[in-house]
């Protein structure tokens, strides 16, 4: 809100002279334009522009269409939905139908729990699962082409500090395609509560990824992250959520920062000491505060509009401002819904 100024003495002499005539008086000045609020605003930062529930509790060649998790914009008009049982989808970037399908695995032919996807140069793909966890990359065929180190200390206990579907949902390549970025989803045993890691790798000349620095990002109180994506200037779009029974979804977005955080790689345990400087954040929007547009839910929600939104991507951008799609994953269950939603994002 902008301070008011205080006129009253000033326009109290100008009315005296101008009743004496010794003044002319002058047409008022206009009042300076407001800038109009983005229609169908969640805050002065973000518009929601649409939503589709079209592949609801759908099925496409034999494999339902759900459980989606990740997004990424793909070829030809096409924007790649990643499924955590293990099948990524090709759809048609404007109708949203499916216009392929691919099943994944691992090196022993075992389905995936994916979460995080990239869509890399070439048609091929680097997709994280939270098992182990892992970042494999594979061809656009199905074929692994490579799998990337993953420190110890975030591999899920015993062999690691990391809780059982708690590490990496987010993942994301950089502007340049140099450096890959994961998000765990929640705190390390032995981490701050909230003190999320993001771990970092480093394209090498040959094409593989070597381990580069890693970062500490605090989430939101009882809020992990499932999902992150690159903006084209190199920070980083934010999901945070939670979810509380009988009152429903919390889902906020955030931009993120990661210049001039510490390397936390060789820091065994985050436990808020001085000198840690954490990822820098900023809200850009609550998605409760986001108009419904006629959108309903199947089980209780601080807005009916709000579901377990997982997956986003970066699409475009339009009048300065970027085009982004998010996904929620339904868990193949019937008070969830299979929704997309597409925002205008001003950073």
């Amino acid at each position: 809100m902008r301070p008011r100024t205080v006129r009253t003495a000033l326009a109290t002499a100008t009315a005296a002279l101008a009743a004496a005539g010794c003044l002319t008086a002058a047409a008022p000045a206009p009042a300076a334009p407001k800038t109009p609020r983005p229609a169908h605003a969640c805050s002065p930062s973000v518009s929601l522009t649409g939503f589709s529930d079209v592949l609801d509790k759908t099925t496409y060649e034999g494999t339902f269409v759900g459980n989606l998790s990740a997004l990424a914009p793909g070829r030809h008009g096409t924007l790649a939905a990643l499924s955590d049982r293990s099948a990524l989808f090709r759809l048609d970037a404007r109708t949203l139908r499916p216009v392929g399908v691919l099943p994944l695995a691992d090196e022993s032919g075992a389905a995936l729990d994916a979460e995080g996807l990239v869509a890399d140069g070439g048609g091929t793909y680097l997709v994280s699962s939270e098992t182990e966890p892992s970042v494999r990359r594979y061809s656009g065929a199905g074929r692994i082409l490579d799998r990337l180190p993953v420190p110890d200390a975030l591999r899920v206990a015993p062999a690691g500090r990391a809780q059982r579907n708690g590490t990496f949902e987010g993942l994301t390549l950089l502007p340049g395609g140099r450096t890959l970025v994961a998000s765990m989803e929640y705190a390390l045993a032995g981490d701050g509560a909230g003190l999320v890691r993001m771990q970092t790798w480093q394209r090498t000349p040959g094409g593989r990824f070597r381990l580069a620095a890693q970062y500490a990002y605090r989430a939101d109180p009882g809020l992990g992250v499932p999902e992150i994506t690159a903006t084209p200037d190199g920070r980083l779009l934010v999901l945070e959520r939670g979810f509380t029974a009988g009152a429903g979804n919390t889902v906020r977005l955030y931009l993120a920062d990661l210049r001039y955080a510490t390397d936390t790689a060789r820091i065994d345990h985050l436990t808020g000491q001085d000198g840690l400087r954490t990822v820098r954040k900023t809200l850009l929007a609550d998605l409760a505060a986001c108009p419904s547009l006629g959108a309903t839910a199947k089980q209780p929600q601080p807005n009916p509009l709000l579901d377990n939104i997982e997956g986003m991507a970066v699409t475009g951008r339009t009048q300065g401002r970027l085009d982004v799609a998010l996904v929620s994953d339904d868990n193949q269950g019937d008070t969830q819904t299979t929704r997309f939603y597409r925002l205008r994002v001003r950073v």
